[in-house]
């Protein structure tokens, strides 16, 4: 999504709420990441199975939830792929790959690469090397046919343009959504972390920590290069959207993760997320030690041996 744009209409009434947010959530806007506890690999879902894309959905501008228009997202050699070589213009056709699980407490890797030119009638020289993964997003039978962007959080990726000059990845925007940074709602839609660049073709991890309503971290080679708390409905830079699903103010717990296709081709060789929300009865089977979030009825015990 396009970096350099300004929110437009951010009334004081929304600071006030944002401040108030704060004043009555100081668990969530000051909690810290979890210390990482290193799971076993058999826990990590990953979503995308290097066949197909069994689990996913695509919901493309213009068209109907389910319509893959133009095979925009297909998989090819055990790589998801975004293209547009059957496109005769992209002409606002903005994609999001759906996956059909909605989550609130995770980890979220994802290593994907840039190729290629960008589609004929692109939006512009802002979508170059640019896509990113959706975060916490409306679900997609919430959106209209003509909706270009699903009301979420941005993990933005950018690709450099081997020109010399600095261009962050795992930048953050906010289609229909605020964030809160250093204690007050950002003001503009994105905003750039501290990664280095990333020129050419090369393959790039990025990972995401996502806890519900309070912090989300953007991390690259173990490092913290973003952070921001208390995502919540409001803002802009959505359009032709219902507004029945943007309760602007509201806290957004969790929602669905989604691939996007913003005009430049690029390729996800793994999508994988680790659940940090489950049972946290030490006396459970289920037990894990990594999960930050407690949902009891998730617990599974053993049964007592029956009495010959």
């Amino acid at each position: 999504m396009q970096t350099a744009m300004t929110r437009t209409g951010k009334a004081s009434a929304g600071l006030a709420t944002a401040c108030a947010l704060l004043a009555t959530s100081t668990g969530l806007a000051q909690s810290t990441p979890p210390a990482k506890v290193e799971a076993p690999a058999e826990d990590w879902l990953q979503l995308f199975n290097g066949r197909d894309l069994t689990g996913w959905t695509p919901k493309i501008s213009q068209h109907a939830l389910g319509e893959n228009f133009a095979d925009t997202f297909r998989v090819q050699n055990g790589v998801l792929q975004v293209r547009y070589d059957k496109y005769q213009k992209f002409d606002g056709q903005f994609g999001h790959l759906f996956y059909r699980t909605p989550y609130s407490y995770y980890r979220l890797v994802i290593e994907y690469r840039f190729v290629g030119e960008q589609a004929p009638g692109n939006p512009g020289a802002w979508a170059f090397r640019n896509s990113g993964v959706m975060l916490h997003s409306q679900d997609p039978r919430t959106m209209t046919r003509d909706q270009d962007f699903p009301i979420s959080i941005e993990a933005q990726f950018l690709g450099g343009k081997s020109d010399g000059k600095p261009r962050t990845t795992l930048n953050v925007c906010t289609p229909g959504t605020e964030i809160v940074v250093d204690g007050s709602l950002y003001p503009e839609h994105c905003l750039n972390s501290t990664s280095k660049t990333f020129d050419g073709d090369q393959w790039v991890r990025a990972e995401m920590l996502v806890l519900g309503a309070g912090q989300i971290t953007h991390i690259m080679d173990g490092q913290k290069v973003l952070e921001y708390s208390l995502p919540q409905f409001g803002g802009g830079v959505v359009n032709r959207h219902d507004p029945k699903a943007q309760p602007t103010g509201e806290l957004i717990e969790g929602g669905y993760i989604a691939l996007q296709s913003e005009s430049h081709p690029i390729e996800f060789r793994k999508v994988a997320l680790l659940n940090l929300a489950g049972c946290m009865d030490r006396n459970a089977s289920n037990y894990r030690p990594y999960y930050v979030k407690s949902e009891p009825s998730t617990c599974q015990y053993a049964r007592p041996a029956a009495t010959p």
